[in-house]
């Protein structure tokens, strides 16, 4: 009787220990299930938050107050963009003006992929000219999306009658003719001393005066308080139009529409193309997916009729490259920009 309590006992306490490991084995299984279907959910909630991009709103920087040729490219694409529902946030404008561009940048290298900003070649003068110490590679390029092309304008009035004939003046007295200008280093007086340059002008005695925007230019040329400018064909386009200025020169490929009767430098023997161009970018650390987003988007935004439109009412020329386009062009430009600036003389060489 003793032996046989005791081994039931012992059999009794075997089955009360094999329950409780396996208790505990079901809690452990239980508890792995549980981590393991959580792990699962983080991942596949990581790749539907990266699938998703945008998917909160988006802040367009402009380096420059409302009304100029910056904010009036990024309201287009940000109109184009949500009208033709290829973007589906919201892209909002905020004007950041100050420091030639450097007010908005410096505060875009602080954003994530969700701030972009406008840009153009003022980035890269900016940077030649000891300005600043920004360049693209501290951005990420995502496209250029329209350009202008410069002119050499008098007014209609004018004894200059053609590009040779006031290059011919300025290589006999170089100061002698009054030539308005937006900024120095700026596009605009680069192509004009490229365009010197090629005719044999001394360019260190051109008379320069230096106002702060197209606006001001129009109206002195007008007044004849300068003799000739070099500026934007976007500015003066309208002017040329209605009669009151004469262009003599564009520094495009080949004559632009609407203009047609206005040579290229080109056509007159010198080799001055250079196009002044707008474009966008976004911070250094931006995804690939995130590039290929914007080079999906922005690629499409072109091809629409509504951005076509644009392109003509704005007398802005089509210019679109991609990612991989853009910072082609940009190292090209910065190559060209350089020599030129070294050439006038602007900074040391």
């Amino acid at each position: 009787m003793g032996i046989s309590r005791i081994k039931q006992t012992s059999e009794a306490g075997a089955r009360r220990v094999s329950f409780k490991a396996q208790r505990k084995s079901m809690k452990a299984t239980f508890a792995m299930t549980v981590s393991i279907a959580a792990l699962a959910l983080s991942f596949l909630g990581c790749s539907a938050a990266q699938g998703k991009y945008p998917s909160r709103t988006i802040d367009f920087l402009v380096p420059a107050a409302p009304g100029g040729a910056w904010d009036l490219t990024a309201r287009a694409v940000q109109k184009v963009l949500t009208d033709s529902k290829l973007v589906s946030q919201d892209i909002s404008i905020v004007n950041k003006p100050g420091g030639n561009g450097e007010v908005a940048w410096r505060d875009l290298q602080t954003k994530d992929g969700y701030s972009i900003s406008m840009n153009s070649s003022l980035l890269i003068t900016n940077n030649l000219l000891g300005t600043s110490q920004l360049t693209y590679k501290d951005f990420t390029p995502l496209a250029t999306v329209n350009a202008d092309w410069e002119t050499l304008a008098v007014p209609q009035d004018s004894n200059f009658k053609s590009a040779d004939a006031l290059m011919k003046k300025l290589k006999d007295d170089p100061a002698s003719v009054k030539i308005g200008i937006f900024g120095i280093g700026t596009v605009p007086h680069l192509a004009f001393i490229q365009a010197a340059q090629a005719y044999g002008v001394d360019i260190a005695k051109l008379n320069f005066l230096v106002y702060k925007s197209g606006a001001e230019i129009i109206p002195a040329l007008l007044g004849h308080h300068i003799d000739a400018t070099t500026m934007y064909v976007s500015e003066a386009a309208d002017q040329f139009k209605a009669g009151k200025l004469a262009l003599l020169a564009v520094d495009s490929e080949a004559r632009l529409s609407g203009l047609d009767s206005v040579p290229t430098w080109k056509e007159l023997g010198k080799d001055v193309v250079l196009p002044s161009w707008r474009g966008i970018m976004g911070p250094a650390k931006m995804t690939k997916d995130q590039i290929a987003y914007w080079d999906d988007k922005l690629g499409k935004m072109v091809a629409t009729d509504a951005w076509k439109k644009i392109i003509t009412d704005n007398n802005w020329q089509a210019y679109y490259k991609n990612s991989a386009d853009s910072v082609a062009m940009i190292d090209e430009q910065t190559a060209a920009l350089g020599d030129l600036i070294r050439k006038a003389g602007l900074v040391k060489k």
